[in-house]
């Protein structure tokens, strides 16, 4: 088995370290580390998913996670990436969006055993801070010259950062420093967006007298192209079944491009390097294979074998003929609904200008039939076996049922 640091430098998480000796560190030590998550919603989406399997291969490896979930600088939140200030949350709004995230994060850690995940939240240190003593102890000791500096307040800096953004920063780096007092907890991590938040509280460690305070930044998971994955027509591609059906969420892996087939399976999936090797070099139609087991293998880590399972089945009824159709998206309509409605209703289009548009581009089908006319009605005739496919383009189908 390869040493941790190498291991995640082969499967390509690395992006940035701050220090050389990190590698020796992790590789010969076992280390408190942490990854934070803001609670901006009531589930972490394939954004967060990097961060997750990174926390697990860490643990698996010897070293302790610490899962800090934002509910004090949430209620600033972060504005890196941002061009708009973010709207402030409510504590119980916060309170509900932590619960929501253990329950996914328990998916790839343990809370048990010697280097059992603990998770804590910010909110029980930042917010009964005394404003005077914080400024004079941790505010004396950064450089708001070096900040305005940073990558992070650059876009904001166009429309207006305002104080209170700008004490994201502190605040984040003081998480650290807590973090390093209360657990011995040596190492940030996050991704290559955060790396001048993460330089912020390795330096304040380093500023107080310690010299063995670490960051480390991943990878994005994009395309080749360079663009963010995980964005669907529908918005974020989420972890939570009631938001991303499992169906859907295989589909989403199925269908990358054949050049991301080999990041997704390092990054995504905890199958040996060896076996990503062998079915990234596949070529032509067997790429599809490839894609086949990297759509489930991601499924069944966040959905489980059973649901990924039923996801697989309803893809092939779908496009290979065989399989089950009882677990594709489903949604019930009325027997004499319009196409118009209808494709609506499926999210397919926002509006009925927009699914005029699809059948006009020759984009819906239905029952393998494609729809020309606009004022199309559908009858008892579209659901003889008590259902209809509707199907825009090649990949979105939807089962409709009466």
């Amino acid at each position: 088995m390869p040493k941790i640091f190498d291991e995640l430098m082969e499967r390509g998480y690395i992006e940035q370290i701050t220090h050389e000796e990190l590698k020796d560190t992790l590789n010969n030590e076992h280390i408190p580390f942490y990854i934070g998550f803001d609670p901006t919603a009531d589930s972490l989406h394939v954004g967060h998913f990097v961060s997750m399997m990174v926390a697990s291969h860490m643990q698996k490896a010897g070293h302790k996670p610490i899962i800090l979930i934002g509910g004090g600088t949430a209620t600033i939140g972060d504005p890196s990436g941002k061009t708009d200030m973010r709207r402030m949350m409510s504590r119980e709004e916060i309170n509900h969006n932590v619960e929501c995230f253990k329950k996914q994060l328990s998916k790839f850690l343990s809370f048990e055993g010697e280097n059992a995940a603990i998770i804590v939240n910010n909110a029980d240190w930042l917010l009964n801070l005394n404003f005077v003593d914080f400024m004079r102890d941790i505010g004396s000791l950064f450089s708001v010259n070096k900040m305005l500096a940073a990558e992070c307040y650059k876009q904001r800096m166009e429309k207006g950062l305002t104080f209170f953004e700008l004490g994201y920063m502190l605040m984040q780096s003081y998480d650290f420093l807590h973090l390093y007092n209360t657990y011995g907890c040596k190492l940030e991590m996050g991704g290559n967006d955060q790396w001048s938040n993460i330089l912020g509280g390795v330096d304040l460690i380093r500023r107080v007298g310690h010299s063995d305070s670490y960051g480390l930044t991943f990878k994005l998971l994009t395309t080749k192209e360079g663009k963010k994955m995980g964005k669907t027509e529908k918005g974020a591609l989420w972890l939570d079944s009631t938001k991303t059906s499992p169906y859907e969420f295989y589909q989403y892996w199925r269908n990358i491009a054949d050049d991301d087939v080999k990041n997704v399976l390092c990054l995504l999936t905890f199958l040996p390097m060896e076996e990503i090797n062998r079915l990234a070099s596949l070529k032509d139609e067997q790429i599809n294979e490839a894609k086949k087991v990297a759509a489930f293998e991601i499924t069944k880590l966040i959905h489980g074998q059973e649901e990924a399972k039923k996801a697989e089945e309803a893809a092939n009824a779908l496009f290979e003929g065989n399989g089950s159709l009882e677990n594709m998206p489903t949604i019930k309509v009325e027997e004499n609904i319009s196409i118009l409605d209808a494709i609506i209703n499926c999210k397919m289009a926002p509006s009925k200008g927009q699914a005029r548009t699809l059948i006009a581009q020759g984009g819906i089908t239905l029952n393998d039939n494609k729809i020309s006319d606009t004022t199309y009605m559908l009858s008892s005739e579209d659901f003889k076996d008590g259902y209809a496919i509707l199907r825009k383009g090649k990949k979105v189908y939807y089962k409709l049922e009466k």
